[in-house]
């Protein structure tokens, strides 16, 4: 613990599981914090699943800055965690530098891609349930207006936007979809002042519905838009008891399951690249006792019929990642 204080940070450091045994699995969160409400908390979920069921234990740290992505990943692998799971595309270099340096150590790395003899990387069709929420927004919508909130300005969440933007028109062609990122660092991903600023400015372009993709920025965003009397939709975890009536769904994103299975899995595992969409339940939309009034029976069967194609392949949602460009949404 002493070299990870030196290291990481007195702050970091006090993060770490204390009297950790060796080759307990670990995961690292992303900035944003473990409890984020979307992403991180997502990741925690599937982790904490699987320390209830089997009795053991697993490290953790919340970074707080860039340079210690780098660094977590050397202490916990040279501390013989195995396997070690990180959140979000940004530990794609730090992964890269690191992998090699312990082929011994599995790592799994979510919503990016390492090509690494140990490392399997775990990717979402993100654009194919934002395509759903899209369609369930522009249903529910009685102003022909919604609204899109991104974090930072990355592909990753304009595949988010896009898709989004795919459903709303597929449901109606006249539709407005307002489009917004939060910034361009990664601060973008904890401002929920500016969240909730943006979702006043979509609101007073007649904006009735707004979809968050932006980790703990959408938390302003969701509040913000049940204090307007609006809808809100939300990502990654479910989000729809933060304000049961408000929340026409969520766009759930099974992060958790992605690092329960890696634990699950543990050293040893399988490793590769692996893909999570509508057709084997990575993504999909929300329904539960807190928006089930909000969810009639024509908006169902929509979404229900949607989903069959999209995973039968009849239906194919333009990956905004493919060719770094939208047919429905500009940017």
């Amino acid at each position: 613990m002493t070299l990870m204080t030196k290291f990481l940070g007195a702050a970091a450091a006090t993060a770490l599981s204390a009297g950790a045994a060796l080759a307990e699995p670990a995961l690292i969160f992303d900035l944003g914090g473990k409890f984020d409400k979307s992403f991180n908390e997502a990741a925690f979920a599937g982790a904490q699943r699987w320390a209830d069921e089997t009795g053991e234990s697993f490290r953790e740290i919340e970074l707080q800055s860039e340079a210690q992505r780098e660094q977590a990943l050397r202490r916990f692998a040279e501390a013989g965690s195995n396997p070690i799971v990180m959140t979000g595309f940004a530990f794609g270099d730090a992964l890269g530098q690191v992998a090699g340096d312990y082929p011994d150590t599995d790592f799994v790395i979510i919503d990016m891609v390492v090509d690494a003899p140990n490392v399997r990387s775990v990717v979402f069709n993100e654009h194919e349930g934002s395509y759903l929420v899209g369609m369930m927004a522009a249903m529910a919508s009685e102003s022909n207006t919604v609204g899109f909130i991104g974090g930072m300005d990355i592909p990753l969440i304009r595949k988010f936007a896009c898709g989004y933007a795919q459903g709303v028109l597929a449901v109606n062609p006249d539709a407005t979809v307002i489009s917004n990122m939060t910034g361009s660092t990664p601060a973008a991903w904890n401002d929920p002042v500016k969240g909730s600023e943006l979702t006043k400015a979509q609101i007073s372009q007649g904006a009735d519905v707004v979809y968050a993709a932006a980790g703990g920025t959408g938390v302003g965003v969701l509040q913000t838009a049940a204090d307007e009397d609006i809808l809100s939709i939300g990502v990654d975890s479910n989000q729809n008891h933060l304000h049961a009536g408000k929340v026409l769904t969520s766009m759930i994103k099974r992060v958790d399951n992605a690092v329960y299975d890696a634990m699950s899995d543990g050293p040893g595992m399988e490793k590769g690249f692996n893909v999570m969409g509508v057709g084997n339940k990575g993504v999909g939309v929300a329904i539960d006792e807190h928006n089930k009034p909000l969810i009639t029976a024509e908006m169902q069967a929509a979404v229900d019929e949607a989903s069959a194609k999209i995973a039968d392949g009849s239906l194919e949602v333009h990956d905004y990642m493919s060719d770094d460009s939208c047919p429905s949404l500009s940017f």
